[in-house]
C-alpha cells in the first residue's frame, strides 16, 4: 500500500511541478486561440475548459489505462515506475506539447504540425501513418465492444457491429457540440468514479485482498517469463505516454478558449489518465492476489470479465456492474469515435478542404468508416499487436517534433524536455519491432544492443540539425568577421 500511495503522490506532485516547469518554458499567452478565430459551429467551437478536460480524458483514455494497466501489472508492482515516470515524463510532455503546438499552427492536426517541423518527406510520411493509425483505434475500439455486448445479449456480433459503425459515423459527422460535448463530459465523471471507487476498495481491504508492494523484480507469471524489456513498455501505452494522443488533442485544440488553459487541460488530463492507469494496475495485483491469478483471471474471462470481477469485488453488484459495463463499453466507443473524427479532419487538413458543408464531411467520413468495417472483420488479436507499436511509434516522432519546436521557439534547454524521452522512446520502439513476433522476432542479444544504437542515431541526427548546426554557423560568422587592428 506505501509504495502504491508514494506513486499515486508522484504523479500528483509532478503535474503541479514539472507541469509548470513544462509549461514556463512553453510560454503561453493571451494570443486569441483557433476556437475563438475560426468559430465555424463543426469542429471550431469555444467550450467551456471542464468539458475540454473530461473530452479529452476520455478521448485518450477509453480502455487503454484499464485493459493496458491490467496486461502491464503481470509484470508486477514495478510497472507503478513506468507509469509515474512515464507520464510525468514522456506523456504529459508529449500531449501538452501536441495540443499548444496545435493551438499555434491554426488547430492543424498532428501530421500537419510534424510535417511543419520537420520537413516535407516526415509530412507525407506523417498524413499517412496517423490516417492508419486513427483507422486501427477506430476499428480495434468498434470491435471490442460489439464482442462484448454479443456475450451479453441474444445478438451476434455483426448486429452490433453495425449498430456502433452507425453511431460512429453520427459522431463522425455532427457538430462537436451535439454529441461529444453533451455526453462525453459525463462518461468522463463516470470513469473517474469508477477509478476512486476501485482504489476506496483497495485501501479499505475490502474482500480482504492486501496490496502488495512494489519490488524492481520481474514477476511475470509462468515458465515463459516474458521480458519487462521493452514488452512492458508497449504494453501499457495510454496511462504513461501514447502517440494516438496526439491526435486527440489538436481535437481540444480547436475547442480550447485561452491557450493558458494548455496546462490542466493538456498536461493535466493525462496525469489523471496516469492516476487511473495506476489504480488498475494496483487492482490487477491486489484483486486477484498476485500476478498468477491475475493471469489467470485474463485468460478465463478475458480483460473484459477481469475489469467486471474488480468492479463488482470492490463496489457491489449495483453500481460496480454499471460502471464495469461502462468502462468496457461505452469507454472504447468513445474513443473509437474520435479517432475516426480525428481521421477526417487530418484528412481535410491535407487536402485543404473545409468541413463546413455536410457533403464535404462525407467525402472523409464515408470512406474511412467502410475501411473500418472491412477490417472489424480481421482476426482483432492481429490488428491490436499492430496497433501497440504503432501507437509508440507516434508518440516517439511526435516528441522528437516538439524536440525541434521547444528548440526553435523557446529559450534555454527547454528542448531536453522532449529530447530526453524522445530518445528513449526511440530505443523503446525500435527494440520491441526486431524482437515482437510481429516484427523480426530477433534474439535479445541483437535486439537490445540494436535499440540502443538507432536511439543514438536518432539523438545524433537531431543535435546535428539543431545544436550543432547553430554552433557552426555562429563558429563561421566569427571567422568572417573583420579584425579591427589597433
Amino acid at each position: 500500500m506505501i509504495t502504491f500511495l508514494l506513486a499515486l503522490a508522484a504523479l500528483i506532485t509532478g503535474y503541479f511541478i514539472y507541469g509548470r516547469i513544462v509549461d514556463h518554458f512553453f510560454g503561453p499567452d493571451d494570443r486569441q486561440t483557433p476556437a475563438m478565430i475560426h468559430n465555424d459551429g463543426v469542429d471550431y467551437i469555444p467550450l467551456p475548459t471542464w468539458k475540454v478536460f473530461l473530452i479529452q480524458l476520455l478521448n485518450i483514455a477509453g480502455l487503454g489505462p484499464i485493459f493496458g494497466a491490467l496486461g502491464g501489472a503481470l509484470w508486477g508492482p514495478s510497472v507503478y515506475l513506468w507509469i509515474v515516470l512515464g507520464t510525468i515524463f514522456a506523456g504529459g510532455v508529449h500531449d501538452y506539447l501536441s495540443g499548444m503546438m496545435s493551438i499555434r499552427e491554426d488547430g492543424h492536426s498532428i501530421s500537419e504540425i510534424v510535417g511543419h517541423q520537420m520537413g516535407s518527406t516526415m509530412l507525407n510520411i506523417m498524413r499517412v501513418f496517423s490516417v492508419i493509425l486513427l483507422i486501427l483505434v477506430g476499428t480495434v475500439f468498434m470491435t471490442g465492444p460489439a464482442m462484448l455486448l454479443a456475450k451479453l445479449t441474444s445478438w451476434d456480433v455483426l448486429p452490433w457491429l453495425i449498430v456502433v459503425l452507425g453511431y460512429y459515423f453520427l459522431a463522425t459527422m455532427l457538430p462537436i457540440d451535439k454529441i461529444i460535448a453533451r455526453f462525453y463530459p459525463l462518461f468522463g465523471i463516470c470513469l473517474i468514479i469508477m477509478a476512486v471507487g476501485i482504489a476506496g476498495g483497495m485501501l479499505l481491504g475490502v474482500g480482504g485482498h492486501t496490496m502488495p508492494e512494489m519490488v524492481l523484480a520481474n514477476l511475470y507469471p509462468g515458465e515463459n517469463q516474458l521480458p519487462i524489456w521493452p514488452l512492458m513498455f508497449i504494453t501499457v501505452a495510454c496511462g504513461a505516454i501514447s502517440g494516438f494522443h496526439s491526435t486527440q488533442s489538436p481535437l481540444m485544440a480547436r475547442c480550447l478558449k485561452d491557450e493558458r488553459l494548455g496546462r490542466p487541460v493538456f498536461y493535466g488530463a493525462m496525469v489523471a489518465e496516469g492516476v487511473i492507469c495506476l489504480i488498475w494496475a494496483a487492482a490487477g495485483v491486489t484483486f486477484f492476489d498476485g500476478t498468477s491469478g491475475l493471469q489467470a483471471a485474463l485468460k478465463a474471462g478475458g480483460p473484459g470479465g477481469a475489469v467486471y470481477d474488480i468492479c463488482v469485488g470492490y463496489m457491489g453488484t449495483g453500481i460496480g456492474t454499471i460502471l464495469a459495463m461502462l468502462g468496457v463499453v461505452a469507454c472504447p466507443i468513445t474513443s473509437g469515435d474520435t479517432a475516426f473524427r480525428a481521421a477526417r479532419l487530418t484528412l481535410a487538413d491535407w487536402f485543404k478542404i473545409d468541413q463546413v458543408g455536410l457533403v464535404k464531411r462525407l467525402a472523409f467520413a464515408v470512406p474511412l468508416l467502410g475501411i473500418g468495417a472491412v477490417l472489424s472483420q480481421m482476426n482483432f488479436n492481429i490488428i491490436w499487436r499492430y496497433f501497440s507499436w504503432t501507437n509508440q511509434t507516434l508518440a516517439m516522432i511526435v516528441l522528437w517534433t516538439g524536440a525541434v519546436y521547444l528548440y526553435r521557439h523557446c529559450e534555454g534547454k527547454a528542448w531536453l524536455m522532449a529530447c530526453i524521452p524522445a530518445t528513449f522512446m526511440s530505443v523503446v520502439t525500435s527494440t520491441y519491432i526486431l524482437q515482437a513476433k510481429e516484427g523480426l522476432e530477433l534474439a535479445t542479444s541483437i535486439t537490445y544492443p540494436a535499440g540502443i544504437v538507432f536511439g543514438a542515431v536518432c539523438l545524433a541526427l537531431y543535435l546535428k540539425a539543431t545544436v550543432f548546426k547553430k554552433n557552426s554557423s555562429s563558429n563561421e560568422e566569427l571567422e568572417a568577421a573583420p579584425v579591427e587592428n589597433n
